[in-house]
C-alpha cells in the first residue's frame, strides 16, 4: 500500500471534521480549539476562516448553499461565500464544561452531533438528532467523548464512540423514523490500540476508524473484525473521509494539541492533513436537508 502524503502541514491544535463537497469537489475539515474552518482544493488551493469559538462537525445544505456546523453550544447555518453565520439550536447551555465535538448527517439528511466534557471529566456528553425542521433531541447520554458517528451500508446499524473509553457501540437504526435502540458494544480497544475517534464507512460497507494515539486507521467489517491497517507518521489520528472525483480518496485529519516539544520534534507532521488513493469508493456525504 502506498504511504499516506501531507498534503496540507497546518499544524491543527485538534484537526477534525472532514467533510468532501462533490458539487465544490473540494475539502471541508475544522481545527477545533484554534477555532478554524478549512477548505482543500487542488483547483483552488486553501482557505480558511475564523470563529470566535470551536467549530466541531459540518454537513452541506442539500437546497442552498453553505454549510450546518455545529459551535460550542449548538447548531448554526454558515455560508463560507458570504461569512454569514445564522443560530439555529441551542443545547445544553447549562453545561458550561461542555461542548460539541463530532457529527454527521444520515441518508435522510438529520444531522446527528455529540458533545462531550471539554476536560474529559465526567460523563456529561450526550448525543443529539437535529431535523431538517430545526428540532433537536437528545437521542442518548453518558458520554466522556462522543466521537463518529458512522452508519452500515445498510443503515440498518448506527456507530458511535466513547472515544475516552475506547468504545465503540452499536446501535439499530430506524431510518424512517430517525430511532435508535439496542445499543450495544461493537468494539473494545485497549490502551495499545489508541482512542477511536472519527469514523466513515466505504461502498462495501467497511468501517474505517481513527485512533488517537495509536498512528494508524483500521478498516473493519460488520463483525468488528480488522480488514486492513493504515500507518502514519504522527500519533493523534483524529478522523478521515473519502473524497476525490471517484471517491476514492481517504482524507485523514491529525493533531498536536498536548504533544511535548521533544514528541512535536518526533512528529512534525503532527497537525496535518493526509491523503491516501485506495482501490476501495467510499460513499458522499449526505446533506443537511433543512
Amino acid at each position: 500500500m502506498k504511504t499516506p502524503e501531507c498534503i496540507w502541514e497546518a499544524r491543527a491544535l485538534l484537526g477534525e471534521g472532514p467533510l468532501w463537497s462533490v458539487r465544490e469537489q473540494a475539502l471541508y475539515w475544522v481545527d477545533i480549539l484554534n477555532y478554524r474552518l478549512h477548505r482543500y482544493s487542488l483547483r483552488e488551493g486553501t482557505r480558511t476562516w475564523q470563529f470566535e469559538e470551536e467549530i466541531s462537525a459540518i454537513a452541506e445544505r442539500a437546497d442552498t448553499d453553505g454549510l450546518v456546523i455545529t459551535r460550542r453550544h449548538g447548531f448554526a447555518y454558515f455560508n463560507p461565500a458570504s461569512e454569514e453565520l445564522t443560530p439555529v439550536a441551542s443545547v445544553e447551555t447549562d453545561l458550561p464544561g461542555n461542548r460539541f465535538n463530532d457529527g454527521k448527517c444520515d441518508r435522510a439528511g438529520r444531522f446527528w452531533a455529540g458533545t462531550m466534557d471539554f476536560d474529559v471529566g465526567q460523563p456529561s456528553g450526550s448525543l443529539y438528532r437535529l431535523t431538517a425542521g430545526g428540532e433537536c433531541k437528545r437521542m442518548d447520554t453518558g458520554y466522556l467523548v462522543t466521537n463518529g458517528p458512522a452508519w452500515s451500508s445498510d443503515y440498518k446499524t448506527l456507530y458511535h464512540n466513547d472515544s475516552a473509553q475506547g468504545h465503540v457501540y452499536a446501535f439499530d437504526y430506524d431510518m424512517e423514523r430517525g430511532e435508535i435502540s439496542n445499543k450495544r458494544l461493537f468494539l473494545q480497544f485497549s490502551k495499545e490500540d489508541g482512542s477511536p475517534d472519527g469514523m466513515t464507512t466505504d461502498a462495501e460497507g467497511g468501517l474505517w476508524i481513527a485512533h488517537w494515539g495509536a498512528s494508524r486507521i483500521t478498516r473493519h467489517d460488520a463483525q468488528g473484525k480488522e480488514l486492513q491497517r493504515i500507518d502514519l507518521p504522527c500519533s493523534q489520528i483524529t478522523s478521515c473521509a473519502f473524497g476525490g472525483p471517484s471517491l476514492r480518496t481517504l482524507f485523514i485529519t491529525s493533531a498536536s494539541v498536548g504533544l511535548s516539544p521533544q514528541q512535536l520534534e518526533q512528529e512534525p507532521l503532527a497537525g496535518g492533513l493526509f491523503a491516501l488513493d485506495l482501490d476501495i469508493a467510499g460513499v458522499p456525504a449526505n446533506p443537511f436537508r433543512g
